[in-house]
């Protein structure tokens, strides 16, 4: 076997030994013995939000079994299939079996990947916010380059994305807009873009004078149905009012818009791409949300750090930095990953920014497990 081929293979079986980690596979098949068991009591609905999640976590670990279970025969596969190529020169069968070791690997590391997915919302749909800060029209701008960058990222993977909110800068781009984007794990791979992002490049506005622009991003999960959230109607008040959009069909011409604000939080929600009774009923899910994301904030201290830190859309809360001019770089202030793509960044190709969040979060959350049980 070639020495590529073999790198290939331990590749593979080091995605292996991860998603083996992740779902505790000494103990898989005991565990799901005993949710098929749980399952078969007639008494289970009973209790409808307790035998939903029991179910949602059964399929979580019939999920993950069947994915280790297959990459790993796949892989035993096509390792006979070269080595018998090799004991018989056919060179034919040997390519075939590594090309298609070398799609496996990508599929092991994309479903390693996804693994560290587990958190509690990480498979809902997800809100997200943008909100021009310091600089005024640049930053106005530069919030606009951010809505087109997250609605490319989404629609590349399938997800459908519905504007919620949006307001028109005053000279150019967008003081604000709001976004549903709905996708199997929508929310898990969206979270870390949470905060400030700053962009250095030469103003396009005819300065000629390098600028430094900060927008800020704010996601949260969609809450499930069967996700209780108490909202009490003497803490919030409910606003009417014109849209003020971009422009085009879609503007409202009457005061159809709505803006919620919860006094307790100081949460202020917003929806204008509806009739009032629609955007009214949008506004009180994105709130329910938030006031959902504060729970998991309280009972993750790593997340609710972050959150705190993110502050003002200005100097010292960046987590990302985007520079244009006088080179081109973008770089994640959390993990360093970087890239001299900006192009590819602005296109939406994210991936590689939140695989490096993903990888240091799970990373962090194995540690604290450690310190814990030490």
């Amino acid at each position: 076997m070639r020495a590529e081929t073999q790198n290939t293979v331990a590749e593979i079986e080091k995605s292996l030994d991860l998603l083996a980690q992740r779902m505790n596979h000494e103990t898989a098949q005991h565990r799901l013995e005993e949710f098929n068991a749980r399952v078969e009591d007639p008494n289970l609905w009973d209790d409808p939000q307790a035998a939903q999640a029991l179910m949602r976590e059964r399929q979580m670990l019939v999920d993950a079994l069947e994915i280790y279970d297959t990459i790993k025969r796949d892989l035993n596969d096509n390792v006979e299939m070269i080595e018998l190529g090799e004991m018989e020169e056919d060179d034919e069968v040997v390519q075939d079996a590594e090309a298609a070791l070398s799609a496996l690997r990508d599929k092991a590391a994309q479903k390693e990947l996804e693994a560290l997915l587990n958190g509690e919302a990480d498979s809902n749909d997800t809100f997200l916010e943008i909100n021009a800060g310091a600089g005024g029209t640049e930053a106005c701008d530069w919030a606009q380059m951010l809505q087109r960058m997250y609605v490319r990222w989404a629609e590349k993977r399938g997800y459908k994305v519905e504007l919620q909110s949006e307001e028109a800068g005053s000279e150019a781009g967008i003081k604000s807009c709001a976004y549903k984007i709905s996708g199997h794990n929508a929310y898990g791979w969206l979270r870390s873009e949470s905060g400030v992002h700053r962009l250095v490049r030469i103003s396009p506005f005819g300065k000629g004078t390098r600028e430094t622009s900060f927008a800020s991003v704010w996601v949260y999960p969609v809450v499930d149905d069967n996700i209780d959230i108490d909202v009490n109607p003497g803490d919030i008040r409910i606003d009417t009012y014109r849209s003020s959009g971009a422009g085009g069909q879609h503007v409202n011409t009457t005061d159809s818009a709505v803006r919620i604000t919860h006094h307790p939080t100081g949460i202020v929600v917003t929806s204008s791409e509806k009739s009032q009774h629609q955007n009214r009923d949008i506004a009180m899910k994105a709130l329910k949300s938030r006031l959902y994301q504060l729970e998991l904030d309280k009972r993750n201290a790593d997340i609710n750090a972050a959150h705190e830190a993110k502050g003002d859309a200005g100097w010292g809360n960046q987590i990302r930095s985007y520079v244009l001019q006088p080179y081109q770089m973008v770089k994640d202030l959390r993990t360093s990953h970087e890239t001299s793509d900006t192009k590819g960044v602005l296109d939406g190709d994210l991936d590689g920014f939140m695989a490096a969040t993903l990888a240091m979060d799970a990373a962090g959350k194995s540690r604290a497990e450690a310190q814990g049980e030490g």
